[in-house]
């Protein structure tokens, strides 16, 4: 059924071209003569299902992640049934096609609600059931949908293997559903929090494997222990028609928190530079640092805590060690080949050049296109950009395994200053999917565990350039003296950073490689990570491009 859907968006895009434009389907008064638990193998129904409507609904979700491209149409991939005796929904697993030739998997779970003043923004279908006029919803709107999935998980048997499967963590000691509701930071997935304790993270793009989500959380809490990052709890998973295991819901522990760090780490950097008037500091007198030149928080000069203080350089420190116990964890394993660690080799280099290498031309191109819409040090930093173009491919193609003695792991894939969580003094590491433009194969790819440090040093450079952009005329200082004090502060907390992490990771056997090894990987990963970061600038904020484009000039240039 799902294939003569197809077909009938296919045909409807063929004819257009010889005979007018179709209006969208007709819905009102749409009736159906079967039961709710039948209607999914209504053919008519999932025709008229997939039809404008429900692509009007999904363009409009912020979980929808092709925003940026033509949706072609949408097919049914299959569906399963949440259910309990009588109380049944349907799990969707959609694919969007794209006129761009590619297509994107997303799970939609439904309902039929009859009440009129329900969920409104969240209707997809308006139908009449066996005489019964409602609608169909998305399913995360109903509280019984969400007490539904929490209670299947906590009766969940040790190892179910049919197709819909629940899991609960030996660990987990759960308490009868109480209560729910969304934890209102809807982004990529949807997130419940249940009984005040635990976070149902209903994952939206899905993929055909197990989510790395899901697999990190698990290792990482309920194998190895890791006490800062929220306790995986359960989880839900399908079966696929191919038989693979598709991850549709990872339940972990509700961590309370003081936001993250993002938010910790610019009013913190908001009163570094009010401090730069209220201290009479000069900028040009404070003492020099070397990038990645590492420093324990004792040894940082007077002069700079005088300006910072040493609070934000003691919280480094402190993520710092989680970080590396993170990395520690993951790099403990030997019998669960997903997680051992291996060496570089040639492999490794031959995936890693073609990757960064078709990112990089994609970057060019799109700097290219946009160059227009820069203006000032943006604009500047752009054409300085192009021009360099062939020194910053040959860093790219400066990959050399054979030179590397250190060890890949899998890591976070996707490490910055959002993606933590600050608890008084101390830090939680979350949300282990890896970067969104990665294929769900590459985030699985084990990788120089300097890639995560090099993501956290760029959130630390982001952090930095935000607070000056976000403040205007809040510190009276010419903006290059406000970027000179900026990248000065900046290479100190990496060098307090870094110390702390590398003492660590040596203390534990973790190899990372010796000293100019780990030098060139923080380098060629934080330039992977400056590139990557300029597309999302360009498309959404260019204003903004002056931060990976300066990152990359620094880089480049030190």
């Amino acid at each position: 059924m799902a294939k003569k859907a197809a077909e009938a968006k296919q045909q409807k895009g063929s004819d257009s071209a010889e005979a007018p434009a179709q209006e969208a389907v007709q819905v009102e008064g749409l009736q159906f003569d079967i039961p709710w638990e039948q209607l999914m193998d209504d053919e008519r129904f999932v025709e008229v299902f997939l039809s404008d409507v429900l692509e009007n609904y999904v363009v409009q979700q912020r979980w929808y992640g092709g925003k940026s491209s033509t949706m072609k149409y949408i097919e049914l991939q299959e569906y399963f049934r949440i259910q309990h005796n009588e109380e049944v929904y349907y799990g969707l697993l959609l694919e969007v096609n794209f006129e761009e030739a590619f297509y994107q998997h997303y799970f939609l779970p439904i309902a039929f609600v009859s009440d009129e003043s329900f969920a409104e923004r969240d209707r997809i279908l308006p139908l009449a059931i066996r005489g019964q006029e409602g609608f169909i919803i998305d399913a995360v709107n109903l509280e019984a949908f969400r007490r539904l999935v929490y209670e299947r998980i906590l009766m969940a048997e040790p190892n179910d293997t049919t197709r819909v499967r629940y899991h609960k963590s030996t660990e987990f000691r759960g308490t009868p559903y109480e209560s729910s509701k969304f934890m209102g930071l809807e982004q990529s997935n949807t997130s419940i929090i249940i009984n005040g304790k635990s976070v149902i993270k209903f994952f939206r793009r899905i993929y055909a494997d197990k989510n790395p989500d899901y697999e990190m959380s698990r290792f990482l809490s309920e194998r190895k222990g890791y006490k800062n990052t929220p306790a995986y709890q359960g989880s839900l998973s399908i079966m696929d028609t191919d038989n693979v295991n598709v991850t549709i819901a990872l339940m972990q522990e509700l961590v309370p928190n003081q936001g993250d760090a993002w938010d910790y780490m610019l009013k913190e950097l908001h009163k570094i530079f009010c401090n730069l008037e209220y201290k009479g500091i000069r900028v040009d007198r404070l003492p020099k640092l070397e990038l990645f030149q590492r420093i324990n928080s004792r040894q940082v000069p007077p002069e700079i805590i005088d300006w910072a203080g040493l609070g934000v350089f003691l919280k480094l420190q402190k993520l710092a060690q989680r970080t590396a116990e993170m990395h520690i964890a993951l790099g403990s394993e030997f019998e669960d080949t997903a997680f051992t660690p291996t060496r570089f080799n040639g492999d490794y280099e031959v995936w890693l050049k073609n990757r960064l290498l078709y990112m990089f031309q994609n970057r060019l191109n799109m700097v290219e296109n946009n160059l227009g819409r820069l203006e000032g040090q943006a604009l500047e930093l752009a054409n300085e950009f192009l021009e360099r173009k062939n020194e910053i491919r040959k860093r790219f193609v400066n990959f050399d395994w054979t030179k590397l003695k250190g060890e890949r792991l899998r890591v976070h894939g996707d490490y910055h200053l959002g993606q933590i969580l600050v608890q008084g003094d101390d830090f939680f590491l979350l949300d282990f999917e890896g970067e969104p433009e990665s294929t769900i194969r590459d985030r699985k790819v084990k990788q120089p565990p300097l890639k995560d440090i090099a993501g956290i040093f760029r959130s630390f450079h982001y952090a930095v350039y935000a607070t000056i952009f976000d403040n205007p005329g809040k510190y009276p200082y010419p903006q290059d003296e406000l970027f000179a004090a900026g990248e000065l502060l900046y290479r100190y907390f990496v060098g307090v950073f870094l110390d702390t992490y590398v003492q660590m990771i040596q203390d534990h056997n973790i190899n990372i490689g010796y000293s100019a090894e780990r030098i060139f990987l923080l380098k060629y990963c934080m330039l992977e990570k400056a590139v990557y970061e300029l597309g999302y600038e360009m498309n959404s904020r260019p204003d903004w491009a002056v931060i990976p484009l300066e990152g990359i000039r620094s880089i480049i240039n030190d």
